[in-house]
């Protein structure tokens, strides 16, 4: 008699393909195993953790997807559908080898029953129990196996119709996303369009508003300037009612500086000697900067200078040296910066005898030159409207007017665009009043810029005059230069 031999049918079909579904806890339920025990055919069931079904964790997961749809985005939700949809495909699979497996078993378990059928008639005794008794296992089995069976096609169906869903729902959500993109893309387009329109529109107007602006700009200056003259000539401001009183008091003290200088002379007429026969000259003019000094006889009588030699000089008040003014040999001298604070005096040869004229008193300054210049000093240049009398000693055209730059470190004469001369304060440059005489001496300057070339330049106003020497000076020793006339040689 052949005895059965150990059975084992549970490893068969266990082994299950690796893939995504392991950590979604799908069930893995063992089929029993029999063994060969120490009695005969023992059967043993597995033993394990109990698993939720494929059904409970495909409803779990549905739950979750739809809880979290309402936060993300149309791109995200397309994503998850994809992903479930894979997953159903998964689980269908899964059950399709579930229940290959199962059709597999169950024609075991029918060969097995065959073969226990067939030992029935040739054992007996304790062994032909324990063949009963296996073949009422392997009818229980049979039972649980078609329930299984029910149940996975049960599943199976779910599963079909949940990945049917889910792959709907998947087409759905990529035809969202791709009418969202052919919007996008064309919001994207129209918000473009529209900042290229207004980049032009500001550039246009840019250029617009400078154009205009400059017009603008001169425009209002015009009439700020009309405006203002308007007002000056209807209202006029206390500026104006000082700069009256200003005028009425220099002209009072020039009233009283010509009696003063009248006294001081007719003294020292009556303190010279009776009976000289030399002509007696004095200084006729205000003692003071922006005047015209001239020599006449104090008898006055008309007297013709032109064969009498004259030299002008600087006296120093507390010292009785005398400076000589060179080139100042006319009988008309102005008084330039360089002799403030100082006696001018005049020696006039006259039939091999010398006469003297000399001023009453030190030449004094003129009344807020000093504070104007300080105002000037602190600007960085500033212009004069000059006229060229005299280029390198020849007469030029009056016509003309060009424009004196007198800068911190140096100075430039222009006409419009053409520069005649243009240079930095140096020890060769010369700068003084003019010493020639003539009616127009006090607006007169006379420059050096350098060696080859000599000017003489004629101001508005005496007053322009004595600034721009004065301010060019400043300057000139701010750089550690000396600016002085021809022969000059003691700096004031």
């Amino acid at each position: 008699m052949t005895r059965a031999a150990t059975l084992d049918y549970g490893g068969k079909g266990e082994t299950l393909r690796p893939g995504p579904l392991r950590p979604a806890n799908i069930i893995r339920a063992k089929f029993p195993t029999y063994k060969n025990g120490l009695n005969g055919i023992v059967v043993k069931l597995a033993d394990g953790p109990e698993m939720p079904s494929v059904k409970e964790t495909v409803t779990k997961e549905t739950a979750d997807i739809l809880d979290r749809r309402q936060r993300l985005s149309v791109r995200e939700l397309a994503m998850k559908f994809e992903k479930g949809l894979n997953t159903a495909t998964l689980l269908s699979n899964e059950v399709k080898w579930r229940q290959v497996a199962l059709l597999e078993r169950d024609i075991l378990l029918k060969n097995l029953k065959t073969v226990l059928e067939s030992l029935r008639g040739r054992v007996t005794g304790k062994t032909k129990a324990e063949l009963e008794d296996s073949i009422s296992m392997v009818d229980i089995l049979a039972v649980q196996l078609s329930k299984r069976e029910a149940e996975l096609l049960q599943q199976k169906e779910e599963v079909t119709k949940l990945a049917k869903s889910l792959k709907l729902a998947s087409e759905d959500a990529k035809r969202i996303v791709e009418e969202e993109r052919a919007s996008a893309h064309t919001e994207i387009e129209s918000a473009r369009s529209a900042v290229q329109r207004v980049q032009q529109a500001l550039q246009e107007h840019e250029k617009i508003s400078k154009t205009t602006g400059k017009q603008d700009m001169v425009e209002l200056k015009k009439e700020v300037r009309e405006a203002r003259r308007i007002k000056m000539l209807h209202h006029p401001s206390k500026a104006m009612d000082l700069e009256n009183e200003i005028k009425i008091l220099r002209k009072t003290f020039a009233e009283r500086s010509m009696d003063c200088v009248n006294l001081l002379k007719e003294l020292e007429l009556h303190k010279r000697p009776q009976g000289n026969d030399i002509p007696v000259f004095d200084l006729e003019g205000l003692q003071c900067l922006g005047s015209i000094l001239r020599i006449v006889a104090q008898s006055g009588a008309a007297m013709d200078f032109s064969n009498i030699s004259i030299q002008w000089f600087r006296v120093h008040p507390k010292e009785s040296n005398k400076e000589i003014i060179s080139g100042a040999t006319r009988s008309v001298y102005a008084p330039e910066p360089h002799d403030v604070g100082r006696y001018l005096e005049a020696e006039i040869s006259f039939g091999g005898e010398i006469a003297i004229a000399k001023t009453a008193g030190p030449i004094d300054p003129d009344a807020g030159l000093v504070e104007y210049v300080e105002t000037l000093v602190k600007k960085r240049e500033t212009e004069f409207n000059v006229v060229v009398l005299q280029l390198n000693g020849i007469d030029q055209p009056k016509e003309s007017v060009h424009v004196l730059n007198i800068g911190k470190l140096r100075m430039r004469l222009s006409k419009g665009k053409t520069v005649v001369a243009k240079e930095f304060y140096s020890s060769s440059m010369q700068l003084c009043g003019v010493r020639g005489g003539g009616e127009a001496a006090s607006q007169a300057m006379f420059w050096r810029p350098r060696n080859d070339l000599s000017m003489v330049l004629a101001f508005e106003t005496t007053r322009e005059r004595n600034t721009a020497i004065m301010l060019t000076r400043r300057f000139a020793i701010d750089c550690n230069i000396i600016l002085a006339g021809p022969g000059d040689k003691t700096p004031w």
